[in-house]
């Protein structure tokens, strides 16, 4: 077990035992989000590097990183299989977006269809540990999804979960076949994130919103660990995620943080952040250099849904991520998202919804305004599968043809193609 030092708040730098405090720190507020940190010295002598791909080979999910998460080494951990979600090589999206090499990272293949589920299953693992039964999310989607299908999966658990009534009807269909208790509150995802964390503080309900849940991070990060591993140790230079609480390009640096502190890494990669125009918080803060904790809530009105956040809840963390990295945050219009849906999956073969085709038009707008370079290699990573949202995908193309059941019309129609 990564035993954990303390959890210290990243807006006062205060240190807290693990017992002292459950979410937030009590002085900073909902803004002082807590850092998981470890005796790293003490992991780097306990572990091997290359041990531990060896001898994990079987365990092809997150939890071939149990050594370095926050749960006993007994702890029992949910069955579906999280993570180690492939990478892909695109040479044809490389030289569409003009750079030397460029990857995708298809985290649509979890189970349930979205990079929320490596979040939910450590903190449902955590809810094991501690005796929990129910445990509550707000989301556009997404992480109540993923929290909704980890928990059925485990005997004996409820899921709670608020949505904004809104969010797309496959989604919330989602949530309802898995069995969850579904809240539909009729405002926006910001409205029903706080209703949740409410509810869950005075219902005694495990929460696990996003960023204020300290190990969401943790879940989280095993993308980072992935990505280096997977590369050698030797990651890209730029990964392009796409932002909305902020959560998980906080996590993707906390993956790199945690195997360069253990010099396991020697660099971590630029991070580049991708918000919609119409929500656009974050990338207004690093323009503006305003810090997370004076961050005032923004309009967010985009069809990324996933994406979207007025008042993003992991926003000091997420600015953290992409100036200690020497990175940055870019705004994408809608209609760019949209039209990246079929060009992408015409490039790679990957079918993403909105909010993770959102990077693939970022990062056409990372190269244009320099802050990918040609010379560099380049990781999209796609955080969630396009059936998540059909509709969307829909109004993005056109066509199929109407035929008679007969060979004359089909032999017509191929002519007509200028397929033969």
């Amino acid at each position: 077990m990564a035993t954990i030092k303390d959890l210290q708040c990243v807006i006062c730098g205060r240190s807290y035992r693990p017992q002292e405090v459950q979410y937030t720190c009590p002085v900073c507020g909902e803004a002082g989000t807590l850092d998981v940190r470890y005796d790293y010295a003490a992991l780097a002598q306990s572990l091997d590097r290359d041990a531990l791909s060896h001898s994990q080979q079987e365990e092809r999910n997150i939890w071939r990183y149990k050594p370095l998460l926050p749960l006993r080494p007994e702890a029992v951990v949910p069955p579906l299989s999280v993570g180690w979600t492939p990478v892909y090589e695109s040479a044809r999206l490389a030289e569409r977006l003009g750079v030397r090499q460029a990857f995708v990272k298809d985290e649509g293949r979890n189970p349930t269809a979205s990079f929320k589920d490596r979040a939910s299953a450590l903190i449902v693992a955590r809810a094991l540990e501690q005796g929990v039964r129910v445990v509550s999310t707000a989301s556009t989607g997404n992480a109540a999804a993923a929290l909704a299908g980890i928990m059925a999966s485990v005997p004996g658990m409820t899921a709670i979960i608020f949505v904004p009534a809104t969010a797309p009807e496959a989604k919330i269909a989602q949530l309802l076949v898995y069995g969850a208790h579904v809240f539909m509150v009729e405002d926006s995802y910001d409205v029903a994130f706080d209703l949740c964390m409410q509810t869950c503080l005075e219902q005694g309900w495990y929460c696990r919103n996003t960023g204020v849940n300290p190990f969401t991070t943790e879940g989280k990060k095993t993308a980072g660990l992935e990505i280096a591993e997977q590369f050698a140790w030797n990651p890209p230079d730029v990964v392009v995620v796409s932002v909305g609480d902020g959560n998980i390009i906080s996590g993707v640096y906390k993956g790199f943080y945690d195997l360069q502190q253990m010099g396991w890494l020697q660099r971590i990669p630029r991070l580049i952040g991708v918000q919609s125009s119409g929500s656009m918080a974050l990338v207004h803060a690093w323009e503006q250099g305003i810090a997370g904790q004076d961050m005032q809530p923004m309009p967010a009105d985009t069809l990324a849904d996933s994406i979207s956040a007025g008042l993003p809840r992991d926003r000091v963390k997420a600015l953290r991520a992409v100036t200690a990295t020497g990175g940055a945050y870019v705004a994408v219009p809608d209609a760019a998202i949209l039209a990246a849906i079929p060009e992408l999956a015409r490039l790679t073969g990957v079918f993403a919804e909105p909010a993770a085709a959102a990077a693939f038009a970022g990062a056409q707008r990372a190269v244009e305004s320099g802050h990918i370079h040609p010379d560099e290699s380049v990781l999209l990573l796609l955080t969630g599968n396009g059936l998540k949202d059909v509709r969307r995908a829909a109004q993005t193309v056109s066509g199929g043809v109407r035929v008679a059941p007969d060979m004359n019309a089909i032999r017509q129609l191929v002519t007509k193609m200028e397929l033969v």
